[in-house]
């Protein structure tokens, strides 16, 4: 794999270019993982820009972007490779007179291969970028056949050899850890954890992503949400939700986050029934003497 910058502060450049706003810690690890042809192994909670940070860097470099992604199930077939059984039946039947090993020479080629997204990766000519999503969902099987791809950057394949990367992929694996990952996948890896951005760098992502909204609506938009990631929620508002309310706010034309705001918002924000009942709660909103409370929170 070529290189892909230059530098730290290229990375940050290029990526702020194409609508993503980088930490310093992120940055880092995308130049290094880009210089020292390293996976870059990515957890944190879900919705906090790993996947998006993929297509940043395939947009901002030029490349293909190759995503497989994870499931409980997922098997090599669906990862790696697959043979065209219905395609390899019809070349049998067609020659029916000829012999197993003349036809077995015939039908396990290249023209029977199906190749899934990691073979796929490694044989593509362009710059590319390759997304393993998800990881953590897959069962620990799948990891060991990630190994001799991230590892040595090819694919065996028992009927027709080794397959050799064409060029190494920019490779992005990620994880929400809801299982912890094997010890052998992350001696291969660069290690990075994205965690909820601060309030400064969100109001950044937020004024980028929606210029309309006013200036002044920021800070507690910002501040809303971070109210409602430190509760005991099933699942905290994501930077992806945060967007969505600002977007929603615009489009309601609202000039102040009131507690009525929120309550009949809240939707866009948290998608549990019970997170729902336990932000009111917390936001005091149940009551329905708070509907005509003027005063903004938080």
């Amino acid at each position: 794999m070529s290189k892909l910058f230059a530098s730290v502060d290229e990375v940050t450049g290029r990526l702020r270019q194409v609508g993503y706003l980088p930490s310093l810690d992120i940055a880092t690890a995308v130049f290094l993982a880009s210089h020292l042809d390293k996976p870059l192994l990515i957890e944190g909670p879900a919705g906090v820009g790993k996947t998006e940070l993929a297509a940043a860097v395939a947009t901002a470099t030029a490349s293909d972007l190759i995503r497989l992604q994870c499931y409980e199930g997922i098997d090599e077939a669906r990862a790696l490779y697959e043979w065209n059984h219905a395609k390899q039946l019809l070349r049998i039947t067609a020659t029916a007179d000829e012999g197993w090993d003349s036809a077995r020479d015939h039908v396990f080629t290249e023209e029977f291969l199906l190749a899934r997204p990691l073979l796929a990766a490694i044989r593509n000519p362009r710059s590319t970028v390759l997304l393993i999503d998800e990881l953590d969902k897959a069962d620990v099987e799948l990891e060991g056949l990630l190994l001799e791809v991230l590892g040595d950057h090819q694919v065996s394949i028992p009927e027709l050899g080794t397959v050799t990367a064409v060029g190494t992929p920019f490779v992005i694996v990620t994880s929400n850890a809801v299982r912890e990952l094997s010890e052998a996948l992350k001696r291969r890896c660069l290690y990075l954890h994205i965690d909820y951005p601060t309030a400064e760098l969100e109001r950044a992502i937020v004024r980028m992503k929606v210029p309309e909204l006013d200036e002044a609506l920021a800070e507690p938009v910002v501040r809303t949400v971070a109210a409602l990631r430190h509760m005991s929620l099933r699942k905290a508002p994501s930077i992806a939700e945060t967007v969505d309310w600002a977007r929603t706010l615009v489009a309601l034309g609202t000039r102040r986050v009131t507690g009525t705001v929120i309550r009949s918002t809240l939707g866009v924000l948290l998608k549990h029934r019970s997170d729902h009942h336990t932000a009111l709660q917390r936001l005091e909103l149940l009551d329905s003497a708070s509907e005509s409370r003027s005063a903004t929170w938080p």
